[in-house]
């Protein structure tokens, strides 16, 4: 976003928020001064074990109005509440540059390429037209040239599965690559610690999420922040998923905050009658062969099994050595991204067609601002709209399993994880975990045969358009999947997720195992169970 329209934006957002909590304190509703002290605690517990330099300035701005509000007017309430709202929106709000933008695109497939290929500048010269590029190892696929399209026709929002921390710069980078325009997306704070990652996630459209802060207040104006720019005509990057996935399984159940303000977008364009008020909702799908914080992410969903950390700052994604070994994997086995764009949907759930209009479930043409009506008007109505954005989410979640890419890594690791499951006949995960260790092992044969039950399972699936597979898995050859699966299960973790000796498969890291098979959970493949899929079932 520009500077004059960033600059436009925050006043908007500010503004919005102060009068909304004015007019309802003066309505009856909560005090101002209670939303101020509410904050207060928040903010105060935050700091209590968060330790940074921009904490340090917080502590002082909180200590002020500690100071200040016992003895405040109404009036100076609100202006200390409005210093809050100003304080958390200059946070919020990404410093995009055109021309940095423009730089970073040119130089991260460049800098890729040359740091994973392990080239001297010298040798880097001599050979710069065999440097493999990052376009090489990204596969995108899909709906791109209904989104070029719609995007001419109204604001976008990109809605990716969630895998990595490499999400945000990949996605950032692959929509520049497309010919669109720079979105805006939220990225955490603790992605901005890495500065080399920092300097492309800020250059590449991002604005700053700290997830550490609890205060409602703060949620408010992310939501807020994300309407306005939307209004502004900003093309938007959500992952509705909230956080990175710890199992290893494509998201079942999505947070709704970010999804619902589309919404609201739409209903101030229509209200105001800006040009192309629309808003298109894309689901992209993400498939990676090596997630780089696989062993953190499945650890973490291990421990917690519902009590999670949330938000992990030391994992694979902040050494910047273990990135750069993930990235070489990929290149030196010639892997593939798969980034899959879905079909678009409106805000409230229905197909869009290629030339931009809504669709009801029998394809026929609707005007989907009538949704938004109430008495004639276009108006506000909190339950009515969560309902919309329930049926958007669970679209959303239907196509992100639709557009999911099975590949060899997830087809290897799901036979092998569940011939194992069978034959030691132990139905709780955890106790089969903790029973399997590097002398756990399993014929090559046996494997191979359940792997070729896969394949014809998942042929039918695809067939019926309920999943995506790979030109490898598609060939069918059982001898070519395992080898890949092998050679990039050996490539990038600290130890073999799976490893061949002789002519037995043995477990080399359990939990990855458990991690990359879960990529194929939820489809009732091989009559397994889910290990996490619980609220997604497969159409027939």
């Amino acid at each position: 976003m520009r500077k004059a329209h960033r600059e436009k934006v925050k006043s908007e957002v500010t503004g919005r928020i102060i009068d909304r909590h004015t007019k309802r304190a003066a309505s009856g509703g909560r005090p101002i001064e209670e939303t101020v002290n509410e904050s207060l605690y928040h903010e105060r517990e935050r700091l209590k074990t968060s330790h940074t330099d921009r904490d340090v300035a917080d502590r002082q701005f909180y200590a002020s109005i500690r100071r200040t509000l016992p003895h405040a007017s109404p009036s100076q309430c609100k202006q200390l509440f409005a210093s809050i709202v100003q304080r958390y929106t200059d946070q919020v709000t990404g410093r995009f540059n055109p021309t940095v933008y423009k730089l970073a695109t040119s130089v991260l497939p460049f800098g890729l390429s040359a740091l994973l290929n392990s080239l001297s500048p010298k040798r880097l010269l001599s050979r710069l037209q065999d440097v493999p590029t990052l376009d090489d190892h990204v596969n995108v696929q899909g709906e791109v040239d209904t989104l070029r399209r719609l995007q001419k026709q109204g604001t976008v929002i990109v809605a990716p599965t969630h895998s990595s921390n490499l999400d945000s710069v990949l996605m950032g980078y692959t929509i520049y690559r497309m010919g669109l325009p720079p979105v805006t997306y939220g990225a955490g704070l603790n992605l901005f610690s890495n500065k080399i990652i920092g300097f492309f996630m800020h250059n590449l459209g991002a604005y700053t999420v700290d997830r550490m802060k609890s205060d409602p207040l703060y949620r408010e104006v992310l939501k807020e922040y994300a309407t306005v720019t939307m209004e502004y005509g900003q093309d938007q990057l959500f992952f509705p998923g909230g956080t990175r996935s710890r199992s290893g399984a494509v998201e079942a159940k999505l947070k709704r905050g970010l999804l619902g303000t589309s919404i609201g977008a739409y209903r101030n364009n229509l209200i105001n009658r800006r040009p192309n008020p629309r808003i298109f909702v894309f689901p992209v799908t993400i498939s990676y062969p090596l997630v780089l914080e696989g062993a953190t992410l499945i650890d973490d969903y291990l421990q917690r099994a519902g009590r999670s950390r949330y938000i992990i700052v030391d994992d694979e994604f902040s050494r910047l050595e273990r990135w750069i070994e993930f990235m070489r994997g990929l290149f030196s086995l010639d892997l593939q991204i798969s980034i899959t764009v879905g079909k678009p949907l409106d805000p409230f759930g229905n197909d869009v067609g290629e030339d931009g209009e809504s669709l009801d479930p029998r394809g026929r043409p609707i005007d989907p601002s009538r949704y938004l009506l109430i008495d004639g008007e276009y108006a506000e109505d909190d339950a009515r709209d969560h309902e919309y954005t329930s049926a958007l989410s669970s679209r959303l979640v239907d196509a992100y399993h639709r557009d999911n890419v099975a590949l060899a890594e997830h087809v290897l690791a799901f036979a092998f994880f569940e011939t194992l499951r069978r034959e030691s006949q132990e139905r709780d995960i955890y106790r089969l975990l903790r029973s399997l260790d590097s002398e756990t092992s399993l014929a090559l044969p046996r494997v191979a045969e359940e792997i070729e039950r896969l394949l014809g399972e998942l042929s039918t699936m695809e067939r019926r358009g309920q999943i995506r597979v790979s030109s490898m898995v598609s060939r069918g050859d059982v001898d070519e999947i395992i080898h890949q699966g092998l050679l990039s299960f050996a490539t990038y973790h600290t130890r073999p997720v799976i490893e061949r000796r002789g002519v037995r498969l043995h477990v080399g890291d359990a939990n990855l195992i458990l991690f990359y098979r879960n990529r194929l959970d939820g489809y009732r493949l091989l009559d397994a169970p889910n290990v996490v899929s619980n609220e997604w079932r497969p159409a027939v």
